[in-house]
């Protein structure tokens, strides 16, 4: 196993946990989380997606709009809202995707430690019910975070 390579855990019947490492500053990881131009470079699941809409508004209340194309007529979108921010440490985000409909809320805590030359992500997801989460693990999302953070990489 890489020591980049990301990590997902369940818990309970409601909880998913990511880790992954960076070898990159917590302030350059958390950055990439809340900058639209560094997330619309790496957010993007498998190749051939883009993110033509970016809306991150890092604040408390802050509004989430994501929007992806693969170019060849498949879209989708993800709204949300910040709960709180301590910068470079700690996100705390509600989530929804629109697959067209919107999936219920989930619930984000992503947290940013230094860990030697690294910083130490850990992504904590809430959901409503078992049901919920099952659906999410099968949607192929771990394939497309790992994609992903493999291009915030590069970035980083």
């Amino acid at each position: 196993m890489t020591m980049t390579q990301l990590t997902l855990k369940t818990e309970g019947d409601r909880y998913v946990v990511a880790t992954r490492r960076f070898a990159a500053s917590p302030e350059a990881v958390y950055r990439a989380h809340t900058d639209p131009a560094i997330l619309q470079q790496w957010m993007l699941g498998p190749d051939g997606w883009t993110m033509p809409v970016c809306i991150n508004e890092a604040r408390p209340g802050g509004k989430i709009r994501y929007e992806w194309s693969d170019g060849k007529g498949s879209e989708f979108y993800l709204t949300g809202e910040f709960v709180a921010l301590e910068p470079f440490r700690r996100i705390v985000h509600v989530e929804r995707m629109h697959l067209p409909d919107p999936t219920p809320d989930n619930h984000v805590e992503t947290t940013f430690e230094q860990d030697g030359n690294s910083t130490l992500m850990t992504m904590r997801m809430t959901l409503p019910d078992a049901k919920t989460r099952e659906m999410m693990l099968a949607s192929g999302m771990e394939h497309g975070m790992e994609v992903s953070y493999v291009r915030l990489e590069a970035i980083l």
